[in-house]
């Protein structure tokens, strides 16, 4: 069996330490083996990278920007490659593998702009002969923690942003799926990237502690559940670094008297089921405005949910494959099982799913739970599966009220033909990201990518002009060459002009 190894100063390396398996969910063997880094290990990632930190920090922007274009080249050319191997690890439909890669290339686009992005501002005599500038420094060795869900478009938020503002970086994947993320790696040292400026390591708790125990990592990047986040948030400010910590969700839709209720069940049906409702941003509470909307909406989405085609995600032509793990299945599983025992009414039941040639997959086929309440755990808690809940409510500003009391405030959207609704809905919402008549809100490339509440821990959202901010140092140079026939007296004032 093939083992995935880890990527050091340039070179697939094999430590013969701890190893995990990785599975096919969609056939529940295991397909290959995962090292798993020692301390030791992590340490000579980081030990590469700040070898190669200076001189990359000095190689002018524009040369680091035709990189990352070469880059984006070769992952458009290797787009059939990686969607394989992503949905052969993860058990996405490759449909929805070629969707993650193309987000994740435009963070490299974005990256493509480090000249631009990374322009300081100036200021001429600002005092007598006196000339002000401020710019944009890389930070040195960071590092990204990045989740199993998006195995491409996660690790391409950081790495290539962090990597064209002037930083080396340490990537430790998820061990459930990270044959692409390697891949993609290698691709960027193709595409000419010195050694040792990005460093690949794969692992578990051992290896995220010592990545946050390294003095000479800055900063932490990290995508995953909120306990993580939180503890990854605390432990790294703790020992002074820069942390961004994205956590979970609890995304809810609001659904108007006037939406166009068919626009909308087609929306839902893509943001609650699509990836299995292995999404950070899956829609997985509608919230209907009044039992006529509730009803309509039930009678439109249970023979949809019934009729999703289900398989092997490397098939062609699905909506949905299975859930990473067995343990993941089974968890879900156990949502349903307690949604049921609440008391919630059960519309669509995807307990029990066998797929003909991949019996022994990780399936959870689509789930409807109507007359959920906010008092129960499917709808408090992070189901991370294809079960979607529909609360009734009697107004906006109930539903409004439900979202803004969740602990989680990562997505959500409404939809309604009524643009002061809307408008209400935006400015008051308390939640990171908004739709309006958009299931999926994930902000585009250049602009930047965060929940509020327990969904983000840490001031800088990911991407786009907030990560730029993440990767960098301000600093402010004033500057004064006097003129040789003058000669002033000491000054003991503090200086103003």
């Amino acid at each position: 069996m093939s083992i995935v190894q880890h990527l050091i100063h340039g070179e697939l390396v094999t430590k013969g330490e701890r190893t995990a398996d990785v599975f096919n969910p969609s056939t529940g063997q295991a397909v290959r083996k995962v090292e798993l880094a020692s301390r030791a290990t992590v340490q000579e990632a980081i030990d590469s990278a700040k070898a190669a930190f200076p001189a990359w920090r000095n190689t002018p922007p524009a040369k680091r920007a035709q990189v990352m274009f070469r880059f984006k080249q070769l992952l458009e050319q290797n787009e059939a490659k990686i969607s394989q191997m992503i949905s052969e690890e993860h058990g996405k439909t490759l449909e929805d593998a070629a969707g993650e890669l193309k987000r994740g290339i435009e963070n490299v686009e974005f990256a493509c702009a480090a000249p631009e992005v990374l322009k300081g501002e100036y200021s001429r005599n600002v005092g007598p002969n006196i000339d002000a500038w401020s710019d944009f420094q890389p930070l040195g060795v960071v590092a990204g923690i990045t989740p199993f869900n998006f195995p491409a478009m996660v690790p391409l938020w950081m790495y290539p942003l962090a990597i064209a503002c002037g930083n080396a970086f340490i990537l430790k994947p998820s061990e459930r799926d990270p044959s692409s993320t390697l891949y993609i790696a290698q691709l960027l040292l193709e595409a000419g990237l010195p050694k040792g400026i990005l460093n690949v390591v794969h692992g578990d708790k051992e290896a995220v502690d010592a990545l946050i125990e390294a003095p000479e990592v800055k900063a932490l990047s990290f995508v995953g559940s909120t306990p993580i986040a939180e503890y990854i948030y605390a432990e790294g400010t703790k020992r002074g670094k820069r942390v961004q910590a994205l956590g979970g969700a609890k995304n809810h839709a609001v659904l108007m008297p006037d939406a166009d209720l068919d626009n909308a069940v087609s929306a839902l049906m893509g943001a609650a089921y699509g990836s299995c409702g292995e999404r950070c941003m899956a829609i997985s509470v509608a919230v209907c405005v009044g039992d006529q909307v509730a009803d309509a909406l039930i009678a439109k989405l249970e023979p949809q949910i019934k009729a999703l085609k289900i398989g092997a995600g490397t098939s062609c032509g699905l909506d949905m494959g299975p859930l990473v793990t067995a343990a993941a299945r089974d968890k879900v599983v156990g949502y349903i099982d307690d949604g049921v025992a609440a008391g919630a009414k059960l519309v669509v039941d995807g307990r029990g799913l066998r797929v003909a040639g991949n019996e022994d997959g990780y399936f959870v086929g689509g789930t409807l739970f109507d007359k959920v309440t906010p008092q129960m755990r499917i709808y408090k808690e992070e189901i991370f599966g294809p079960v979607l809940c529909v609360v009734r409510v009697n107004s906006l500003e109930q539903a409004m009220q439900l979202i803004n009391d969740h602990e989680y405030g990562n997505g959500t959207c409404i939809f309604t033909r009524d643009g002061e609704a809307a408008r209400l809905f935006c400015d008051e919402i308390e939640v990171g990201m908004v739709g309006v008549n958009v299931p999926l809100p994930v902000p585009v490339a250049y602009h930047s990518f965060g929940g509020w509440k327990r969904s983000l821990f840490g001031d800088l959202h990911a991407y786009g002009p907030d990560g730029v901010r993440f990767y960098t140092r301000r600093k402010a140079i004033t500057q004064r060459w006097p003129q040789r026939a003058s000669h002033e007296a000491s000054q003991f004032a503090f200086p103003s002009l």
